[in-house]
This record gives C-alpha cells, structure tokens and sequence, in this order.
C-alpha cells in the first residue's frame, strides 16, 4: 500500500470517527466572511460535515445512499451535491437558503469529490 493511500485512509476513518462531535460543534458563521451569502447572521454546518454525514448515512431517510453506494451515485451522475444538500435541509441539518448559495453547494461537491479521490476507487 503506497504511504499516501495509508494516510489517505486513516484521515477518512478519523474523520467519520469524529463526524458526530464535528456536526455538533461546527459551524459556519457569515460574520467572518465564510460562505453564506444570503444572511450575515446565518449558521450552519460546513459542507465537509454534510458529505461526511452524508457518507456516513445520516441522510439515508432523506434518500441519500450512504459509503460506496454514495460514492458509484455520484460518479455515475445520478446524485448531485444538490441532492446531497437538498436532503440535509429536509433533515433540518441546513436552512433552505442554503440551496441558493452556489459556493456552498459547490463546496459540497468538492467535499464529495475529496471522498471518492481519498478511497481510491478502482485501485
């Protein structure tokens, strides 16, 4: 296994390990200039913590695969980071205002994207 596989996989089992203390501590707020542009006062959680969630199959209910089903999903194009966002907002994860913050959405995507390039599909 080449190092950076090795470390590859520990970061993405470190990550969903901590996900439940991430998603309840962390958020972003507009007041320091990230993301949100809809509302200067808004909070919620960072697209890293959605796709995590979402990998981690917190959104299943909302119709959101989890692990390697998300993973094929998204690679074939079945299932957008504005599914994925669509999903926490109707899991209350998000306010709805954050479907029309295309930074954010994008975000998302890059987050998912960074999940299929850590495990190294077809490898």
């Amino acid at each position: 296994m080449k190092l950076t596989n090795l470390i590859n996989s520990v970061l993405l089992v470190t990550s969903v390990a901590c996900l439940p203390v991430i998603a309840d501590a962390q958020t972003v707020n507009n007041s320091n200039g990230q993301i949100n542009t809809d509302s200067s006062n808004a909070s919620y959680l960072q697209p890293f913590n959605i796709a995590f969630l979402a990998y981690q199959g917190a959104l299943r209910e909302q119709g959101i695969p989890s692990a390697g089903t998300l993973i094929f999903e998204f690679q074939v194009g079945n299932l957008t980071a504005k599914d994925v966002v669509q999903a926490a907002i109707k899991a209350n994860k998000l306010p709805a205002q954050v479907l029309n913050d295309r930074g954010y959405v994008n975000a998302v995507e890059s987050q998912l994207t960074s999940i299929i390039n850590g495990n190294d599909i077809g490898s």
